[in-house]
């Protein structure tokens, strides 16, 4: 396997009030929000033609997506083959949270670090998600 995790995908953490967080990051940081809060658009450092994202959400303060995690944050890494990593994790003992999720936009599935902290891991489709990303802020 030539590579396991390429960029972070994705920050997600709990707050009181998600509207009122994003809104409070548009006006005094610029970031372009939207309903998940804001995609960051970059340029792959080997190809600069290839686009990629990292999302940043506010998620309410209840959210369940980290369990069985209680942190309140996790991370998504992206990663380069998700089918042969989940292989790999299996292998290495990693406690895997739930089965590959197959959607249009990539894969992801749930790993527990050796910390508690639920870290959700992502083959995107950077095309498909291109599309679907509202609101990019660029860097």
């Amino acid at each position: 396997m030539k590579k396991r995790v390429t960029g972070i995908g994705g920050i997600f953490f709990k707050v009181e009030d998600p509207s009122k967080t994003k809104d409070w990051y548009q006006k005094h940081l610029g970031l372009n929000t939207d309903a998940y809060g804001a995609t960051f658009e970059w340029r792959n450092s080997e190809n600069s033609n290839k686009k990629g994202y990292t999302q940043w959400s506010p998620m309410k303060d209840d959210t369940t997506y980290f369990k069985p995690s209680e942190k309140d944050f996790m991370v998504n890494y992206r990663v380069e083959n998700l089918v042969e990593l989940v292989q790999e994790l299996k292998a290495e003992g990693v406690t895997i949270l739930d089965e590959i999720d197959d959607t249009s936009y990539g894969k992801f599935i749930h790993i527990l670090d050796p910390d508690g902290h639920s870290i959700e891991l992502w083959e995107p489709v950077d095309k498909v998600y291109d599309k679907i990303a509202e609101n990019k802020t660029k860097t």
